[in-house]
């Protein structure tokens, strides 16, 4: 492969200007794809399969006018009174202007609805009173009928008694006469009952409204004491699918209710804007970086070579991202996950080719031949480098869940670009570029260092004192057991608060606690309680019934029984398809949307479904935001195991091919894992325990991202691979180049310390740009990313991993025979480019 490369860098160097146009005709087509065909990023996170999904679907079939996006508008008064009359007419208005909005499907008004509530209390009282003196006045009828019978009854007795006196003619009459009265009696009576049966009726209407009411009373959108009003705006479409321009329009809307003592909040799903993906916090990051390729190349036109690869690199693969976004559904993660590896190693791989090649220029080594030595050495460790991350991010699509698959091809895209980038561009332009890379104060000093000294004497000079223990390298394997244990109980103790990761997806509590999500989040929180910010959508399957008083009364029993289901703070039937077999119940939880009273009573109530149906005849099951939240989480966790062993599994493949060893994969994947564990406590402590909160903007501590353990997985493991690959690749080289095993190490570690820090440094810049990112939910992907491989590059492949193989020796580079056989040379280190004495060691050890 290095023999390969180095053809391809030849090729770059002879054909510069054709290298150069092809990408620039590729940057035109793929900047045109962008603008022409990329759709509308989202933050959809749903996974098919999951009960919320299934049910969400469900509703959408059967009661499309529940389904929709929803956000709050909150509005309050500034000085804490409650709303005077020409606030709340402000308010009303600027709802009206809202709900006429194309794409708005309703909007509540909250000062509608509580005087709605209020006249139904009225009227229920009015009712009461009435149907109290319909009771009274069927009481008094029905003991004017009691009399009368009785009395008609005496007057019978009397005629029977008498009747043996009276006249024939006369007895007739008066018996006619009592049985004329007997039946006035019997229609009072009839008409009495009626007017029982009517009043039976309405006392059974009454009793419903009153069960009705007293449900509806349990949400409030008025507060208490009158100060705050929540507003709920329903869209067409799905929250994640409302465009940002009506987003805007709704602000515009209800922002003219402003003024006048009066503000106006929105919610994270009204003002979350994800079209933008890069600020200026990313660009300080970037800005770091070109500091320290200065700091180490010498020159701006050096430095400025990757600065331009990554640029280039992140362009094409992110464009490609935004390009396929109008065909494929992708949530606003997958081209800031994209764009941030992008930058972090097209800096880095072009680095190494850059400085691989300056160096070689220094030696004296002709132009050509450097640049094609360059992409044959470093370029080599570039490719496996780059595909090891590659196979990691790509490997987000075994779980089968498809925004992580989205996420990850599309950020493994950018990254084989930024390759291609680095194997093709970067030698085309040192081409180009020729001498002037170096500046001439490097050239003099070169020139004074090495006079009388040859560039190969030199270097071996380095080597010896490399081998004596000079620098990191000799200091961390000068005791290797004792640096071992140092930095194992190191990363152990960052590791500790991990254990208590919890894992969730963020909600406008985490959002910074100036911006408008906050203070409507914390308005809610204060004026509603805490469930407010995350109700619960109930969805029951109702049996047929015999009219709707039955219906309405079902709908109540269910309704009761939910409310009484430990950790609900109020439940509320909202809406009935139109046939009468789907019910929809708002049901909010006594705590928050990202508390774990709130994943345990989802999981409750899906429990209860079984005995709410024995009870009543109605299955319940569990949907709306937050319980999709939850349920991804869920399913996250669940699929991390596996994606965890697919990539370690394919990642020692890769290293067992490069370093044709079993030992030195075995280490890299063992210091990956304690780096992965110390970042993970790290970021429990700050992002859910709210450790150093104010330094880092972590407003209100809670669960962890829920895709960031996945992420950080692939993620960590490419880049630390790509760090093991440029160190150990070093070691390797001078091991087979005649050294001894604990020598090379050394060596090895010399040669490639310097270049391998810079590029950290670079990354870990790139990376820490992302911690203050206008997107919330990028923050603690930037910080976990960039402590991991802070730990990951100094802690473990600069120090950690040379003392184990300086331990090791020449059993670090133990392969057994059979399989050193049949595994092909991929020549990493460029041996077959450089002919090399016979070693001066003895033969590595095989198994028989």
């Amino acid at each position: 492969m290095a023999f390969l490369l180095y053809r391809l860098g030849k090729f770059a160097y002879r054909r510069r200007w054709w290298v150069v146009s092809a990408w620039l005709a590729v940057m035109v087509a793929v900047g045109a794809s962008a603008v022409f065909f990329s759709g509308t990023l989202t933050n959809n996170f749903s996974i098919p399969g999951t009960e919320s999904q299934r049910v969400a679907d469900q509703l959408r079939r059967e009661l499309p006018e529940a389904v929709g996006g929803t956000g709050t508008v909150v509005f309050r008064t500034e000085n804490g009174a409650a709303f005077t009359p020409d606030q709340e007419a402000a308010v009303r208005e600027a709802l009206a202007g809202v709900a006429d909005l194309d794409g708005v499907r309703s909007v509540v008004d909250p000062f509608a609805v509580t005087e709605q509530l209020d006249g139904g209390r009225s009227e229920l009282e009015s009712g009461r009173a009435e149907l109290a003196a319909g009771e009274e006045q069927l009481a008094s009828g029905r003991q004017q009928l009691e009399e009368g019978q009785q009395q008609l009854d005496s007057q019978r007795d009397q005629l029977e008694q008498s009747a043996a006196s009276l006249p024939g003619p006369a007895l007739d009459a008066a018996r006619a006469q009592l049985a004329e009265g007997q039946q006035r009696l019997d229609a009072g009576r009839a008409e009495l009952e009626g007017s029982a049966a009517e009043l039976e009726r309405g006392r059974t209407e009454l009793e419903l409204a009153e069960r009705r009411l007293g449900a509806s009373s349990g949400i409030r959108l008025v507060a208490e004491d009158r100060s705050a009003a929540v507003a709920s705006v329903q869209f067409e479409k799905s929250i994640n699918a409302v465009s940002p321009e009506l987003r805007e329009a709704v602000q515009e809307e209800a922002g003219t209710a402003a003024g006048g003592g009066v503000t106006v909040d929105y919610s994270k799903d009204i003002v979350e804007d994800v079209s933008e993906i890069f600020g200026y916090a990313e660009v300080i990051g970037l800005l770091v970086a070109a500091l320290v390729l200065v700091l180490m190349l010498g020159t701006l036109v050096a430095a400025g070579l990757p600065l331009l690869m990554a640029v280039i690199g992140v362009g094409v693969g992110v464009g490609i991202t935004f390009a396929l976004s109008g065909i494929i559904e992708m949530n606003s993660i997958s081209p800031v996950l994209a764009l941030m590896l992008g930058l972090a190693v097209g800096i880095d791989y072009s680095l190494f080719i850059v400085n691989r090649h300056r160096t070689q220029l220094l030696h004296g080594m002709g132009l050509e031949e450097s640049v094609g030595r360059a992409t044959g050495t470093a370029g080599n460790a570039v490719l496996f480098a780059g595909l090891t991350v590659v196979v990691a991010l790509a490997a987000l699509a075994v779980p089968g869940l498809p925004f992580l698959t989205v996420m990850g091809l599309s950020a493994a895209g950018t990254v084989a670009v930024s390759v291609l980038v680095a194997l093709t561009l970067t030698p085309a332009l040192l081409a180009v570029l020729g001498t002037r890379l170096i500046s001439a104060r490097a050239w003099a000093r070169n020139a004074h260092r090495s006079s009388g000294t040859s560039p190969e004497e030199e270097q071996r000079a380095q080597d010896r004192r490399a081998e004596g223990g000079r620098g990191w390298g000799g200091l961390v394997t000068r005791r290797p057991a004792l640096t071992l244990v140092a930095g194992v109980l190191l990363l152990g103790a960052i590791a500790v608060p991990a254990a208590q990761l919890r894992v969730g997806l963020p909600d406008g509590g985490s959002e910074p606690a100036d911006s408008t999500a906050f203070q409507a989040y914390s308005t809610v929180d204060e004026k509603f309680g805490e469930g407010a910010n995350g109700p619960l959508i109930v969805v029951g399957a109702m049996p047929a019934t015999a009219d709707e008083a039955a219906l309405a009364e079902l709908q109540l029993d269910v309704n009761d029984l939910l409310a009484d289901i430990p950790d609900v703070a109020a439940s509320v039937p909202a809406s009935v398809s139109a046939d009468g077999r789907t019910a929809v119940f708002q049901v909010l939880p006594e705590e928050g949307p990202a508390s774990e009273s709130t994943e345990d009573l989802v999981r409750t109530l899906r429990a209860s479904s079984d005995g709410i149906e024995d009870t009543t005849g109605v299955s319940v099951s569990v949907t709306g935001q937050t319980a999709a939240n939850i349920d991804v989480s869920a399913r996250l966790m669940e699929a991390m195991p596996l994606y965890l062993a697919i990539v370690v599994g394919l990642s020692l493949l890769l290293l067992l091919l490069v370093f044709r060893s079993v030992l030195v994969p075995l280490i890299a994947t063992a210091g990956f894992l304690l780096s992965l564990l110390a970042s993970f406590g790290a970021t429990v402590a700050i992002y859910q325990w709210g450790w150093f909160g104010d330094l880092f903007g972590v407003t209100n501590p809670g669960p962890i991202l829920s895709f960031l353990p996945i992420i950080l997985i692939g993620v960590l493991f490419g880049l630390a691979m790509d760090y093991q690959m440029f160190l150990v690749s070093g070691m390797r080289e001078a091991y087979v180049h005649g050294g001894s095993a604990r020598a090379a190490v050394r060596v090895g570690f010399s040669h490639g310390a310097r270049v391998v820090t810079a590029a950290a440094i670079i990354m870990v810049s790139v990376f820490a740009g992302f911690v203050f990112s206008h997107l919330t939910m990028v923050r603690p992907i930037g910080f976990g990313l960039a402590f991991g491989v802070l730990l990951d590059a100094f802690v473990v492949r600069m120090t950690l991993v040379p003392a184990a193989m300086y331990l090791l020796g020449r059993k670090a580079w133990w392969l057994p025979r059979w399989l050193d056989t049949i595994l092909p040379d991929v020549d990493v280190e460029g041996a077959k480019l450089t002919p090399r004495p016979e070693p001066q060691r003895e033969p590595v050890p095989a198994a028989g």
